[in-house]
C-alpha cells in the first residue's frame, strides 16, 4: 500500500507536543489538533484561570487529541509551578535540605493528586540536574542538591509517589544542566568537562534513573553542547548523546522528549522544522514545538517530509509511537476528584518547614522589635518561574510580630544602599528573586538577618546570618515567620557546597 503525504503528516503530528495560546479550546485550535493528529499539549500559567476552567480545558483537549492524549505541565515545586492555587509543593532543594525520602514520596504523590484532578497525565518533573555551580542562572533550588546519590534517591522517591497517583514524570535535563553559567532559554550553554567527570557527576542520576527497578517513564533533553561527547550538536540534536549514551549505554527504553524548541539555544540557530527533524533523528521520541502556530505547522511538515524521504525511517517512527502510546495508556488523561486537598496543604506546610535551613547562627529579633525590612518591590515572572512574592506581602507577614518599616528597591544594582537609616532598627533583607546580588549591593552593606526566600546562593552574597527557605510560596513564608516567632527550629542542611559556615 502506497503512503501519501497525508499519512506522513498524521505520523508527524503524533510525534509533537504543542503550546496553546488561550484558556479555552476554540474551533481553530480544535481543528488544528484533529487535522494534524497532534500527540500532546503543554499548558502554562497563561492557559490557566481556575480549577473549573482548567479542568474543562484539559478535558476538551483530551477529547480532541484522542485516547492517547498527553496533557502536560511543569509542576516541579518551589518557583516552577503552573497551577498556583493548588497546595504549594516545596522546591527540590528544600526536599534535599530535609533529606527524607519518605517525605519526598509523599510530596510527589500530593503533586500528582492535584494535577490529575485538573486533567493532566504528564508532569515535567522532577529535575535531576546536580547543581554545584553557585552562578547557575536557571537551576539552583530546582535541583535536589549536588550529591548524585542523595539527589537520585529523593527524585526516585518523588517519582514513585507521582506514579502511585497515576501521573507520569519526566526527569530533566539530560545529560545535566546544573553546572552552567548560561540559561538555555537565552543562549546555548556549553559544559566543557572531560567524559570521566561527566560520568561521575552529571550522568550519575540519569544513569540510575534509567536503570532503576522502575525506570523513569520519560527523560527531557538539554539544549547544551557537551564537547567531550559531541563537539557540534547540543544534546537535544546529538545522536551520540541521546542514542549512544542514553539508549545504548544506559539501556533506556522510555520516552525521550525535547525541551521547548522555541528556546533561544535552538530557535536562534536552527529553523524550527530542521531542528525537530534533527532531534528525532538523534533519538528523541517527541518534539516540544511550543513556538507559534506557524512554527508548529512548519515543524509538522518538516517531520512528515523526513519520514517520506527516509531521513526518519518508518520502523524508527513506529518504535517512537509505541513508546509514547505505552506512556499514555499507563496514564490516562482524565480528571479525577480531588478528595485530599486539605490534607495535602498540611503536608506541603510540613515539608517546607522540614527544609528550612539556618546559616551562620541567625538571631531572632524579640517580638515587638522595631524592624526594617528591605526587599525588591515586586518580582515578575521570567517565563520559567512564577512571579515572586511582593515586598508588601512579606511586610504584612512580619507585621504580626514586629513594628515594620519597609524599604523597597526596583533593582539592587542601581539602588543606593547608603540611604538606609542607621537608627537602631534590626534590618532584615528578604531576597525574593533568583538573580544573585551584584557588586553594588555587596559592597560594604550587611543586614542583621538575611531571609533568602528563593535562591539559597544569595545567602552567600552577604557576610550575614541567613535563613533559607528555597522558595517563596505562602507556606515557605509562613515557615520563616514561625521560625522568627520561635515556634519552630530550622532543621534543614543545605545540600550543595559552599554553606559550611552554618
Amino acid at each position: 500500500m502506497t503512503s501519501t503525504m497525508s499519512d506522513y503528516l498524521d505520523l508527524a503530528g503524533q510525534l509533537m507536543m504543542v503550546r496553546l495560546f488561550g484558556t479555552e479550546l476554540d474551533a481553530d485550535t480544535d481543528a488544528f489538533l484533529r487535522t494534524h493528529k497532534i500527540g500532546g499539549v503543554c499548558l502554562f500559567r497563561q492557559n490557566m484561570v481556575d480549577a473549573d476552567q482548567l479542568t474543562r480545558f484539559t478535558g476538551a483537549l483530551a477529547g480532541a487529541i484522542g485516547p492517547r492524549a498527553l496533557v502536560a505541565l511543569d509542576q516541579e515545586g518551589g518557583a516552577v509551578v503552573r497551577s498556583t492555587w493548588v497546595p504549594a509543593p516545596p522546591s527540590a532543594m528544600a526536599l534535599g535540605a530535609a533529606n527524607d525520602p519518605q517525605l519526598a514520596r509523599e510530596v510527589g504523590a500530593a503533586v500528582a493528586r492535584a494535577v490529575r484532578a485538573l486533567g493532566f497525565n504528564w508532569n515535567f518533573a522532577p529535575v535531576l540536574d546536580l547543581n554545584n555551580n553557585p552562578h547557575n542562572p536557571v537551576i539552583a533550588e530546582r535541583s535536589f542538591g549536588a550529591d548524585p546519590l542523595l539527589a537520585t534517591r529523593l527524585a526516585l522517591a518523588w517519582m514513585e509517589g507521582s506514579e502511585s497517583e497515576g501521573v507520569a514524570c519526566c526527569v530533566k535535563h539530560f545529560p545535566g544542566h546544573g553546572d552552567t553559567h548560561v540559561d538555555s532559554h537565552r543562549d546555548l550553554p556549553r559544559v566543557d568537562k572531560p567524559r570521566e567527570e561527566l560520568e561521575r557527576f552529571e550522568f550519575a542520576p540519569f544513569r540510575i534513573a534509567a536503570r532503576a527497578a522502575t525506570p523513569a517513564p520519560a527523560v527531557m533533553t538539554a539544549h547544551i553542547v557537551y564537547p567531550a561527547l559531541d563537539p557540534v550538536n547540543p544534546a537535544t540534536m546529538s545522536r551520540a548523546i541521546l542514542t549512544g549514551v542514553l539508549r545504548e549505554e544506559f539501556g533506556y527504553d522510555g520516552v525521550i522528549i525535547t525541551d521547548g524548541m522555541d528556546m533561544h539555544a535552538i530557535a536562534h540557530r536552527y529553523g524550527a522544522g530542521q531542528a525537530a527533524v534533527n532531534a528525532l533523528a538523534a533519538g528523541a521520541d517527541m518534539v516540544m514545538a511550543i513556538g507559534t502556530r506557524d512554527t508548529q505547522i512548519e515543524t509538522v511538515h518538516a517531520i512528515a517530509g523526513a519520514i517520506r524521504d527516509g531521513v526518519l525511517p518508518l520502523p524508527d517512527v513506529e518504535a517512537k509511537l509505541a513508546r509514547l502510546g505505552k506512556l499514555a495508556d499507563a496514564h490516562p488523561a482524565r480528571a479525577v476528584a480531588y478528595a485530599r486537598e486539605q490534607d495535602d496543604r498540611a503536608l506541603m506546610a510540613r515539608a517546607w518547614r522540614a527544609g528550612l535551613t539556618a546559616l551562620g547562627q541567625p538571631q531572632r529579633p524579640a517580638r515587638g522589635s522595631r524592624v526594617r525590612l528591605v526587599a525588591r518591590a515586586d518580582v515578575v515572572s521570567d517565563g520559567i518561574a512564577e512571579a515572586g512574592v511582593p515586598a508588601e506581602r512579606i511586610a504584612q507577614a512580619l507585621g504580626i510580630l514586629y513594628d515594620v518599616d519597609l524599604v523597597t528597591f526596583a533593582d539592587s544594582e542601581s539602588f543606593d544602599w547608603s540611604v538606609l537609616p542607621q537608627d537602631g532598627r534590626f534590618t532584615i533583607l528578604a531576597s525574593t528573586s533568583r538573580r544573585r546580588y551584584g557588586p553594588n549591593a555587596r559592597a560594604g552593606w550587611r543586614p542583621d538577618l538575611h531571609l533568602a526566600l528563593w535562591n539559597p546562593y544569595q545567602a552567600l552574597d552577604f557576610p550575614a546570618p541567613a535563613l533559607m527557605s528555597y522558595g517563596f510560596a505562602a507556606p515557605a513564608l509562613e515557615a520563616a515567620v514561625a521560625w522568627l516567632a520561635g515556634e519552630i527550629d530550622a532543621p534543614g542542611t543545605c545540600p550543595v557546597p559552599g554553606f559550611e559556615r552554618q
